[in-house]
């Protein structure tokens, strides 16, 4: 992106700075000076197109974090502080904040955090909750997803299955080679053909040792939920477990299936699915069918 595009991939640069805890005229001064360095307070002005009578504040603010310094007098000009050496010092001064409210709030209440069911709001926060789920497991995953929606998690996934931990996927797709971790993965192409139906190109459902649960949509806008609730962790293990018998079932009787219900079950899904994904799943059945 960086060579093809170099504005979006200074617009990324600023969005992720302001994530970190800048302000926008801390993310574009910061920015600037690393492109501009040794500048004055009025040449990063013009370099991060923001006002100059905000920039000393900018500037002096920026020097308290640490990410910029002064390095004259007459006039003053302001440098970057090296990225790798800022971030890696942002990162253990964080954590070591965290751990202190970890354990300074503990004292304060406890929550019922296994009644919640949290909102994921983001394809990040989705993102995130999927592989602390992957990373922590300690005897199975269960999920049932597309092979592009499970595609950034196949390391972690590969991973889980080397330390022992039974990974269990149904697949909507057809790149089951991908998802091949070895003795202690398994995975089925959802009811014998991965054809996707409904919104399955980017849902995920995905539980961990009987014990957490996620569904989330992971596509243009992401968004999901998370929970420890048990009744609701139940109810999706059951989903996936029943998605697990008719996998064997398909495996066994998947020609006299396909007979009775047609293609992908359309004869039944039409039945109950609403009309503009029994629309949708017509048209790619019709495309798989037609001759290449």
């Amino acid at each position: 992106m960086a060579a093809s595009n170099p504005r979006a991939f200074h617009e990324e640069i600023l969005k992720d700075l302001r994530n970190v805890g800048f302000s926008d005229y801390e993310a574009k001064t910061y920015l600037a000076l690393l492109l501009n360095p040794n500048a004055t307070a009025y040449e990063v002005s013009k370099a991060a197109t923001i006002p100059k009578a905000n920039c000393y504040t900018v500037l002096e603010n920026l020097r308290k974090k640490g990410a910029v310094q002064a390095v004259s007098e007459n006039p003053i000009k302001y440098v970057a502080i090296d990225p790798q050496k800022y971030f890696k010092q942002m990162v253990v001064v964080t954590q070591m904040r965290c751990e202190k409210l970890q354990e300074s709030l503990t004292h304060v209440g406890t929550l019922p955090q296994e009644d919640l069911v949290w909102s994921l709001n983001d394809r990040d926060s989705v993102q995130i909750q999927i592989r602390k789920m992957i990373d922590s497991a300690t005897n199975h995953l269960w999920i049932k997803a597309a092979d592009t929606t499970l595609e950034p998690h196949c390391d972690a996934l590969q991973k889980a299955a080397k330390r022992g931990v039974e990974v269990l996927i149904i697949l909507f797709g057809n790149d089951v080679k991908r998802y091949d971790f070895g003795k202690n993965a398994k995975v089925y192409l959802h009811e014998g053909n991965g054809i996707p139906v409904g919104i399955a190109p980017t849902l995920i459902t995905i539980t961990r040792d009987f014990e957490e649960a996620l569904v989330a949509e992971i596509g243009t806008s992401s968004y999901g939920s998370y929970t420890k609730n048990r009744p609701i962790v139940n109810m999706a293990d059951s989903l996936i477990r029943h998605e697990i018998y008719f996998a064997e079932i398909f495996k066994e009787l998947g020609d006299s299936i396909h007979e009775k219900f047609g293609p992908a079950l359309i004869k039944l899904r039409q039945k109950y699915l609403p009309a503009s994904q029994v629309k949708s799943l017509k048209s790619l059945l019709k495309k798989i069918e037609e001759p290449t």
